[in-house]
């Protein structure tokens, strides 16, 4: 915008788009370089000179320009805004103090804008943290998904050759069973083929025999027809065809008989199929847990990391504790988990009793309960010649020879909770379509020692992918 006066725009330049005009100038404005918090007007340099030379005058306020001052005066009693009311967080004059908020603490501006801009100044401070805690996530997510779309291009193409030779199978099973059928159709030809060739020749010397008849019959010479009929006394030989017969094939049972034969080789082929990927992908999800004392059963002992339990044989005296379980010889975790999947492995070495898996946080601690999905546990019984899931009824599992380390996986969201033999790397059971609806813990039971055996700790151990 361009000063009407060159001298004026020399000393005092004209008002630019974000500055705050002078409200006692006629014609071309200048910008202000005060404003007045009592006259509530912004004045230019020229039109300030009476708040500097008038003693009157001279008590006003002076601020910075500011824009909107209208703002700053109570709607209500018309008075300058200069106290803050910490209940209702609005801004008052001297007035709105003694009427609508007389009983609220209330303080001058300036010292509710040193306590907001502190609040600013952390909450400035955080936002840097909280944008990288988000790239962070969305980094995490990305690889997650990068990770997935790798494990999904390796489980298609494994699982490309798995059913390829599963359709091989399928379709020699097929050519298998078409050729069993042919062959009984063939055989049944074969069968029929003599008969119908002894047959046909047969109705041919009938029929010969038929016409002879038929011509003789039709003859007036007498001796003729003696003689001739003298041959024909002897029919032709013919065979009692009432005791022939061809059965047809049964095809009854043939096509089960394929099916179950193809049955047999799918489930050879699917123990074929490597647990060992399986394995290797719940492996991802350790989570590093250590046993917590306050709810170890008393006669149990635990190592000083937190991380083996066995019998001490003796019940020690302890502080009341309500996370304590004080029947049975159980020992929770420290850790519990409430979303997503986890995974840790404990090794089972030398025992002959054992029982592990996890909880839910409710659990009776304090009286004897079956330790069932029902009741809040998913865990795997060992008791030498008895190895089963825990459930209502029970789910017998087959000895594992060997058994030395037992992994624990779980899938909160999915409802899943999986056992594996971590040395053999094979799949033991899966408790599917649970509902979990509070925090899981892992929970483990080394139980009482038995005339010197079943000594051996309960170890929670580190996963070792090489395995």
């Amino acid at each position: 915008m361009a000063c009407a006066n060159t001298s004026w725009s020399e000393e005092q330049p004209c008002v630019e788009p974000a500055e705050v005009p002078c409200d006692v100038c006629t014609g071309t404005q200048q910008k202000a370089v005060k404003s007045c918090l009592m006259c509530f007007t912004s004045y230019c340099q020229t039109h300030l000179e009476p708040h500097q030379r008038v003693a009157r005058l001279q008590k006003h306020r002076l601020v910075e320009p500011m824009d909107r001052l209208e703002d700053l005066m109570c709607k209500k009693h018309d008075r300058l805004l200069e106290l803050f009311c910490r209940t209702e967080q609005v801004c008052v004059c001297l007035l709105c103090t003694v009427t609508d908020h007389k009983s609220h603490p209330v303080v001058p501006l300036k010292e509710e804008y040193e306590v907001k801009t502190a609040q600013l100044g952390k909450i400035e401070a955080e936002v840097p943290q909280k944008i990288q805690e988000r790239k962070q996530k969305i980094k995490e997510i990305k690889d997650t998904v990068e990770l997935s779309n790798k494990d999904a291009d390796r489980e298609i193409a494994h699982g490309g050759q798995v059913f390829t030779a599963l359709i091989g199978c399928v379709e020699k099973g097929r050519d298998e069973f078409n050729q069993t059928v042919q062959e009984k159709l063939k055989s049944t030809e074969k069968q029929a083929e003599d008969p119908i060739k002894e047959l046909e020749q047969e109705i041919e010397d009938l029929t010969n025999r038929s016409s002879e008849v038929k011509r003789l019959s039709h003859t007036e010479d007498h001796l003729h027809f003696l003689q001739t009929f003298r041959s024909l006394k002897d029919p032709p030989p013919t065979r009692d065809w009432t005791t022939v017969e061809v059965r047809p094939p049964s095809y009854k049972g043939t096509l089960r008989r394929s099916l179950e034969q193809l049955e047999e080789t799918l489930n050879m082929e699917m123990k074929k199929l490597p647990d060992d990927a399986e394995l290797k992908r719940v492996q991802k999800y350790e989570v590093d847990v250590t046993l917590d004392p306050d709810t170890a059963h008393p006669q149990l002992i635990l190592s000083e990391d937190g991380k083996q339990v066995h019998d001490g044989g003796v019940v020690k005296e302890l502080p009341d504790n309500p996370k304590r379980y004080t029947k049975d010889m159980f020992v929770l975790t420290r850790q519990s988990f409430s979303s997503g999947r986890f995974y840790f492995e404990v090794q089972v070495k030398d025992k002959t009793v054992w029982w592990l898996g996890v909880a839910r946080e409710s659990i009776d601690r304090t009286g004897e309960t079956k330790w069932t999905p029902e009741t809040g546990y998913w865990t795997l019984l060992y008791y030498k010649d008895v190895f089963l899931f825990s459930d209502n009824p029970s789910v017998h599992l087959p000895l594992r020879a060997e058994l030395q380390k037992v992994g624990v996986f779980v899938d909160y969201d999915e409802g899943l909770v999986s056992f594996y033999d971590v040395e053999a790397r094979v799949h033991i059971y899966s408790a599917t379509g649970c509902t979990f609806t509070e925090p899981l813990y892992p929970i483990l039971y080394p139980s009482l020692l038995e005339k010197g055996t079943n000594s051996a700790p309960l170890i929670i151990s580190p996963v070792n992918q090489t395995d």
